[in-house]
């Protein structure tokens, strides 16, 4: 299960390498297959071997603590975002990794867990951008194809996270790099089942 994707870039890492991979998101995918539209919540329950999951970010997120102090009710959006959180990180699947850039101290709190941070540049692209996993039942992923780290203040190695505001911007900036997606599915993928050559995906048929 890839949760919070509807870009279909770690589904279809994983579905490269044989992997029966599905992804979730209220949002339609943007990319054809597997792809179940709704509640991730909803279908916890169902099986899964492993999940990797995108929970959204603007409440957690370091960059936007600002906003706790300026914004009404953002420390109650804060606490249902952790809790969104921790039901994903909580759920009844034996390997899950939860993604969300670097997150603010109130966050860090109540998600009351330690995490690990990467890099685009560790992975083939040249970007600076933070990105943390929470980990259970997996390793620490590791350095894929080292291109960085970039000069100190060169903007160029921030383009995405530095986009600026637009109809666009958080759809390009949850998308995550395919040289990432990539590394997930080489390192992890390993730790779960392939789908046997042939068989049929033990979900229904159909679904875009």
């Amino acid at each position: 299960m890839i949760a919070c994707e509807f870009s279909g870039i770690v589904r279809d890492a994983f579905r490269a390498r044989g992997h029966d991979a599905w992804s979730c998101d209220l949002l339609p995918t943007e990319a054809p297959g597997p792809h179940i539209e709704g509640d991730v919540l909803a279908v916890l329950d169902d099986g899964w071997d492993m999940m990797i999951a995108h929970p959204p970010c603007t409440y957690l997120a370091n960059s936007g603590a600002r906003w706790l102090f300026e914004k009404p009710g953002r420390w109650a959006q804060l606490a249902e975002a952790c809790a969104f959180f921790l039901k994903l990180l909580n759920a009844p699947i034996p390997r899950i990794a939860v993604e969300n850039p670097r997150p603010h101290k109130w966050a860090t709190e109540r998600i009351g867990r330690p995490y690990f941070v990467t890099q685009p540049w560790e992975h083939g692209h040249p970007q600076r951008k933070a990105t943390c996993f929470w980990l259970r039942g997996l390793p620490v992923l590791l350095p894929s194809r080292v291109c960085g780290p970039p000069p100190d203040g060169d903007k160029a190695w921030e383009s995405i996270w530095r986009e600026p505001p637009g109809p666009n911007q958080a759809r390009n900036r949850s998308r995550t790099y395919p040289g990432l997606a990539e590394a997930m599915a080489n390192q992890w993928g390993t730790l779960a089942p392939r789908l046997a050559a042939g068989a049929r995906s033990t979900r229904d048929e159909g679904v875009s």
